[in-house]
């Protein structure tokens, strides 16, 4: 009995020393019955009666590791090794429309099965000097690799290591791609059976055969035919390197992928070393590869040109970043549908478009030095969906055009960017002066500041910005002109520069960048935002990401993120995860409209002139950088933003060259080419569409002059309304100026006796209130009547290079001449 049993024994039998006495009677006549488990152990107290014995510690022990061998041997019995001939099932991934109808099959399998003796020993020695250095001596489970991929894992480093030769192959050949326990623990009975029944030759002819390389090519004989165009038996050394290292990750190793290219060679150096190192080969025949092997250019199949190659290649990087174990090489393996919100009929207007412009303005054979090697990229999304519905990538791969220029991450867009500064002074406000709270104070578009060409910058504090050269940092504007204090309606209208960095400073460079984030930028794309000539776009982002960011304004501040994709299907199962992207309030509404009200103005009277064309309401900014080496339009209405990139880039050697000469012009400008491309490809995409206004943008922020500008009697807080202006913001030619200003509209000229700037500054006609006055600079002359008076520029929006403070870079010419 129990102690618990016998007490209740005792007080059975009756009070006080019969109780006890009956408990003692029934101790003494033992536990009773012999239990199987003594457990809790009889004649123990406390602790001690809860914890078992050695004997049963060494009996529980034995009992699971019995059953864990048995379990072991269970599944080792019943795991079957496939035949290498069975492993492969031609399949095709199917890419669908928005509209449910067939884009294209990419299923041929680039593959071809050999012999190990077809495969130069050359390759098989880099492979294993790469992958698994033991493989000749290990039993296809590395326990000192795994370990090291878990040591690597916990300082943050690389998981090589954690997989032997025998191991990948097993995951090539006969499983999925899936980090799952349950596909593990597959791998490795199979890699133990497979060791155990099959020679270390007939693993490394199976593992060269199922590898996947990149370039669509999976086994060895393909990824040779695919990069050096001749078959595995005949690769040489330094060829051999190179292969070998891209099955760490063809999307990371191939060297024809710009951002490869360091990686890659660095790569294949490590593998020769590692070849002299296992005694694969002597150090003079590693010392022969002194030059990396480039590879030749890749093949593609008839139905992937045009701008199909692009498209498939867009909706496989949002695939593979949404779902990671569908991986390129699942893709290429075959066995997906994937749906697009790609609609063919605007992906065709667009590439009409720009084939259309490409045709009108560039003559390659008459105007080698200047039209050849120019770029388009564009994108077009549904603002407040983020649907991607037309991109153009390039001239096709059957032209030998292969990187997607929707995706180009290497263009400085210039003064697109200034609509991301103006976003931030109206919402977070500008340090210079402060609200009843304290809080920096928002500005509206009504605030002035000097637009002055060569005007010094100061910070929030008033004390001037210094270059490295210890001189003031002045900024310049596209021309030289005294334009005096505009407002910000007025300098996003002609894309003054000075205005825009002295407001960057004001509001803070890293708030802008980080407005720049929630709109839809990705922040890696972004340059320094330190820097005095952040504000001017010396930063290079991919058009789809422009088109995302104008889209949150479009939508009222709701920013999409953009997506390609709405649905996979592997094998016939949906895979989750592919739902449309949820909508986030980037920027306040009244915010995002008051800017987009500025952008109507900018298409209406200012640079982007050209969108009128569209005959709707539009709203956008151009963008052009020094030394023409980038143009930019990115506009929208409230169903659909485009923005189009245009740049001149040699193939060979992927550096930028500048624009001007461009089509016969002296140099081009975001109003110019990109423009026509976004109207002519906006007139077709909407034909069905209704015409919609913006909405009515309501009173916000307060008219937060710079310092130093005159005292305006009006300097109260306004609604910022959309430009009605009472005369043509076009100024007739004065003085010497010629008649000819290349389409564009001109800048005002410094005013004289505080009158206001028509069309920019001017109310309508309203006989009852008096017109507002924005004095301007002093002037030696009068009248403009100037002796030396010179021709006014025509307005651009030219963007500096990341230069240090302080050094000043001169100005391009204007464009249109």
């Amino acid at each position: 009995m129990t102690r618990a049993e016998m007490r209740k024994a005792g007080q059975k039998k009756g009070k006080g020393g019969q109780g006890a006495a009956a408990a003692a009677s029934a101790a003494a006549a033992g536990p009773g019955k012999k239990r199987f488990i003594d457990y809790p152990r009889f004649g123990k107290t406390g602790v001690r009666r809860w914890l078992p014995s050695w004997k049963q510690w060494l009996s529980g022990f034995l009992l699971v590791f019995g059953c864990f061998v048995g379990l072991v041997f269970y599944l080792y019995q019943t795991t079957e090794v496939p035949k290498l001939n069975d492993l492969v099932k031609d399949q095709n991934t199917i890419y669908y429309w928005a509209d449910g109808s067939e884009m294209v099959r990419k299923g041929e399998t680039n593959r071809q099965i050999v012999e190990l003796k077809d495969i130069s020993p050359n390759l098989q020695n880099a492979v294993i000097a790469a992958e698994n250095q033991d493989f000749r001596n290990d039993n296809g489970i590395d326990p000192k690799g795994m370990l090291r991929a878990v040591y690597n894992m916990a300082r943050g480093g690389e998981t090589q290591g954690a997989s032997t030769i025998t191991q990948q192959y097993v995951k090539n050949a006969y499983l999925s791609q899936e980090q799952t326990l349950s596909r593990k623990l597959k791998e490795f009975f199979i890699t133990l059976k497979l060791n155990q029944q099959i020679g270390k030759d007939e693993i490394l002819t199976g593992y060269l055969n199922t590898s996947w390389f990149g370039r669509g090519a999976n086994g060895a004989q393909a990824a040779a035919q695919a990069y050096y165009g001749v078959d595995a038996k005949d690769l040489n050394l330094c060829q051999s390197a190179m292969l070998a290292g891209l099955l760490k990750g063809a999307a990371y190793y191939d060297p024809t992928v710009p951002a490869n290219k360091d990686r890659a060679e660095g790569r294949w150096s490590w593998i020769l070393d590692n070849m002299v190192k296992i005694k694969a080969v002597t150090p003079e025949e590693r010392a022969k590869c002194t030059a990396f092997p480039v590879p030749i250019q890749r093949k593609t199949s008839s139905n992937m040109n045009g701008e199909i190659s692009y498209l498939v290649d867009t909706a496989n990087r949002y695939v593979t970043s949404k779902d990671p174990s569908i991986t390129q090489q699942v893709i290429d393996k075959g066995g997906l549908k994937i749906y697009t919100t790609f609609e063919k009929d605007k992906v065709d207007a667009l590439k009409k478009a720009v084939d259309d412009v490409k045709a009108a303005t560039l003559d390659p054979q008459k105007r080698p030095d200047n039209d050849k090697f120019i770029q388009f990229g564009s994108a077009s999304i549904r603002p407040g969906d983020g649907a991607l519905v037309a991109i153009y990538g390039g001239d096709g791969v059957e032209n030998g055009h292969f990187d997607n220029n929707a995706e180009a991450t290497g263009v400085q867009v210039g003064s697109t960017f200034k609509p991301f500064v103006l976003a931030t002074a109206m919402q977070v406000g500008v340090q210079t002066a402060k609200d009843d709270s304290g809080k920096p104070k928002r500005i509206n578009a009504d605030s002035r500041y000097l637009a002055d060409d060569l005007s010094e910058i100061r910070k929030p504090d008033g004390s001037l910005v210094i270059g490295d050269d210890g001189k003031p940092y002045r900024q310049k504007n596209e021309d030289s002109s005294k334009h005096g204090y505009v407002s910000l309606r007025q300098a996003m209208q002609f894309s003054y520069n000075v205005p825009f960095v002295q407001l960057n400073q004001d509001v803070g460079g890293q708030n802008v960048a980080d407005m720049a984030v929630q709109m839809g930028i990705k922040k890696e794309s972004l340059a320094d935002p330190k820097t005095p000539t952040f504000p001017l776009g010396t930063s290079t982002i991919s058009p789809i990401r422009m088109a995302t960011a104008y889209g949150t304004l479009a939508a009222s501040g709701k920013e999409a993120e953009p997506y390609s994709v709405t649905k996979v299907e592997v094998n016939g199962v949906e895979r989750t995860g592919f739902t449309k992207p949820q909508l986030k309030q980037a920027l306040e509404a009244p915010v995002a409209d008051n800017v987009t009200d500025v952008l109507v103005n900018v298409a209406k009277n200012g640079t982007g002139t050209k969108s009128k064309d569209l005959g709707r309401p539009v709203a956008g900014k151009t963008g052009t950088t020094d030394q023409n080496k980038s143009a930019w339009w990115v506009g929208y209405t409230p169903q659909l933003v485009t923005s189009v990139a245009m740049w001149r880039e040699d193939p060979n050697n992927h550096v930028r060259l500048s624009l001007n000469g461009t089509g016969g012009k002296e140099s081009i400008h975001g109003g110019d080419i990109p423009t026509d491309i976004f109207t002519r490809y906006m007139k077709v995409a909407l034909a069905n569409e209704k015409k919609l206004d913006f909405p009515a943008p309501t009173a916000i922020g307060s008219e937060v002059d710079s310092s130093g500008a005159p005292v305006s009697p009006t300097a109260t807080p306004t609604p910022t309304v959309t430009d009605t202006p009472s005369a043509p913001a076009t100024q007739p030619p004065t003085g010497n100026q010629p008649p000819s200003n290349g389409g564009q509209p001109q800048p005002p000229q410094p005013t004289q006796g505080g009158a206001c700037v028509p069309g920019v500054d001017c109310p309508g006609p309203q006989p009852t209130q008096p017109p507002k006055t924005h004095p301007g600079p002093s002037s030696s002359c009068l009248l403009g009547l100037c002796p030396t008076q010179q021709p006014s520029p025509t307005p651009t929006d030219s963007t500096p290079p990341p230069t240090k403070p302080g050094k000043i870079t001169p100005s391009a010419p204007p464009a249109g001449g």
